[in-house]
Order: structure tokens, then sequence, then C-alpha cells
């Protein structure tokens, strides 16, 4: 089975090639050629998922690559308890909601901002408990189907760790003493939000 993972986000994709079962070929959208931009202007996480993967099936559908089996797209956001469920859909460039914010000029740099602004808005508040949602829109043919999974944790005091991307080093999931930025990639590859809904995707496929 061939299926197209839209995003070039090295990470993303290491993470789910990691997870998938043997027999998926996960392809990026480098592997296929697709170099557009695709504005997710979408005010959920659902609607942003569903944006990418509409975008990239129906280049697909034009370009010919009707062998492929289906494409699927994931948007994931930070829910912070304390602030609302903030940032949410705009968890992968928070840091830019702040007054003068000026865009990172690497993808480390935006991490690192994110994870401070993280630190300074639970800084004085003792509920530190948020969660990571992650939600894939497969595309198959003529069916549209949402997943979704969700880990339970709290943000940490500082960072702690330098495995991982994003705010790993941040998140500490329930059940567990250590942030994602200090277990083992094996070990969040099990328990992770986006392990969880490539559970459920898996499912889907073998349905």
């Amino acid at each position: 089975m061939k299926l197209v993972f839209a995003s070039n986000n090295a990470h993303k994709l290491a993470e789910v090639r990691a997870i998938m079962p043997a027999g998926v070929d996960v392809l990026s959208l480098r592997d296929i050629g697709f170099v557009q931009e695709i504005d997710e202007t979408g005010t959920t996480l659902e609607e942003n998922s569903k944006i990418k993967a509409n975008a990239v099936y129906h280049w697909l559908l034009d370009n010919g690559h009707l062998t492929l089996d289906g494409v699927f797209a994931d948007d994931t956001g930070l829910e912070i308890d304390a602030l609302n469920g903030k940032p949410g859909v705009y968890t992968a460039r928070w840091y830019l909601s702040d007054e003068g914010a000026k865009e990172a000029k690497t993808e480390l740099e935006n991490f690192a901002l994110n994870r401070a602004k993280a630190l300074r808005e639970l800084k004085n508040k003792t509920n530190r408990g948020c969660q990571f949602r992650t939600v894939i829109t497969l595309i198959r043919g003529e069916k549209t189907l949402q997943v979704e999974g969700i880990v339970r944790g709290k943000i940490a005091t500082e960072e702690y760790g330098e495995g991982g991307f994003g705010y790993d080093p941040i998140f500490i999931p329930e059940g567990y003493e250590k942030t994602f930025g200090e277990l083992p990639a094996e070990l969040k590859n099990t328990i992770s939000h986006r392990a969880r809904a490539l559970a459920e995707l898996v499912k889907v496929l073998h349905d």
C-alpha cells in the first residue's frame, strides 16, 4: 500500500514511517513532486488537516497519480488547560502572537521561541495540565474520514532533554516523570498523540 503523507517535515516523516506497519509505504510531498504552498486557513485542527489532504489529493488526480492508495494529512495542537486550550490550531508558530515578534530564521529557532513562550505564559500558574491532540484526515477514492489521538500531560518548569522536536523538551506525558525530549524515541512513538492517531488510522486502513 502506498500512501502520501501531506508533509515534508523531516521529524514528522521519520516518526510516521517508524510507526506505520510493514507493507505501508509512506511518501512525502517531495517524493511525489508536490511543491506548492498550502494555505492553512482553518480555525480548527480538523479544518486544517482536511485542507491539506484535499489540496494534495486533487493535485494527485490532476497529475495522474492514480496508482497511489490515498492521502493523509495531520494537524497537531498543544491545548493548555490554564490558557483555555491555547495555542491549539496556532501551535506551530505561537510565538508570533507576541507583540513585535519577528519571523524565526530556522526551524530550530521557531521551536525554541514557542517553548519559551509556553514557559512564560505558565510562569505563575499552578495548573500546568495540557494535552497534545493530533487530527488525521484520510482521503481514499470518494471516502474522507478523520481520526484523532490525544496524550495528556503537563508543561515542565524548564526544558529537559534534547530529543524529539517542537515542544518535546517541555512536555511531560501522563504517567512519566521525563519529557518527550528525554524519553527514547521508540517509547515516544508508542504513546504520543501522533502515534495514537496513526494507530486509529491503521485500523481504518484494514477495515
